[in-house]
């Protein structure tokens, strides 16, 4: 048995899960690893945030947040941030799920990584560091636009609001989603993914913050084709379709959008 086989068997995930968060796509993640995992979800207050038992799984009380017991740990390895979790997962348990590092014969030399590699790197950090601020800058000012304040105040902050969007997020959201067009059209070696013909860790991490973009930031087929398509083909995976499935089950529907 491989080392990545035998350390599936031996392994006690658990991914504590809230709903309308990222946690979803460590969910999809575990399914294209064939991870066994435990799910705790967990829902929303009225005020949105996420419920205070949460903290007595991590101090932040955020999701997605992972627990992982192994014959090495001595107590549950608790993990969170998406991006150190994909991370995680894929160098224990999906290796295939990043690109090969460096170019044959130039191994361990600075500039002689792959296309690929260089790809995977930069959107492993992208999708939170550029692209997903900009979504939650975007809840805020929905926010201040539904506020419940009086009506003479309304038209004020409702200026506000809309000064944002027009000045800054609407711009943003054209550089970046034109940016990212342009980057599955020069996919390496005509692959369909961000980094190439198969998915990788960033296709994972990038999924939640696209998917905000078609409902939030006027992410559409007929602006931005290429990149729909590329997640029309994420979503026909058969492992986030049993991601889907799982919350279905549990929670009796699922709701993505933020």
């Amino acid at each position: 048995m491989s080392s990545n086989g035998s350390q599936k068997t031996e392994a006690k995930i658990t991914l504590y899960w809230l709903e309308k968060s990222r946690a979803q796509r460590i969910l999809w993640l575990l399914e294209e690893l064939k991870l066994p995992y435990e799910l705790k979800t967990y829902k929303r207050g009225e005020d949105r945030l996420a419920p205070p038992e949460l903290r007595e799984v991590h101090p932040l009380g955020k999701s997605p947040v992972i627990s992982i017991e192994t014959p090495a740990t001595q107590k549950p390895m608790v993990i969170a941030e998406s991006g150190l979790i994909v991370e995680y997962l894929i160098k224990y348990f999906g290796s295939w799920l990043a690109p090969k590092e460096f170019q044959d014969g130039k191994e361990g030399q600075a500039g002689g990584e792959t296309e690929e590699w260089m790809r995977y790197r930069f959107f492993m950090h992208y999708a939170e560091g550029s692209l997903m601020p900009l979504l939650l800058i975007t809840i805020l000012v929905d926010g201040i636009k539904g506020s419940p304040v009086p009506f003479f105040i309304k038209p004020i902050t409702g200026m506000i609001a809309g000064r944002i969007e027009t000045m800054f997020l609407n711009r943003s959201f054209k550089t970046h989603f034109e940016f990212l067009e342009s980057q599955i059209a020069s996919s390496p070696n005509s692959g369909e993914f961000l980094c190439g013909k198969e998915l990788t860790g960033a296709d994972v991490l990038m999924s939640f913050p696209l998917e905000a973009g078609q409902s939030r930031a006027g992410l559409t087929a007929d602006k931005y084709p290429k990149l729909c398509a590329y997640l029309d083909k994420i979503h026909e995976r058969d492992a986030y379709k049993r991601a889907v499935q799982k919350i279905v089950d549990m929670e009796g529907s699922y709701n993505p959008n933020l």
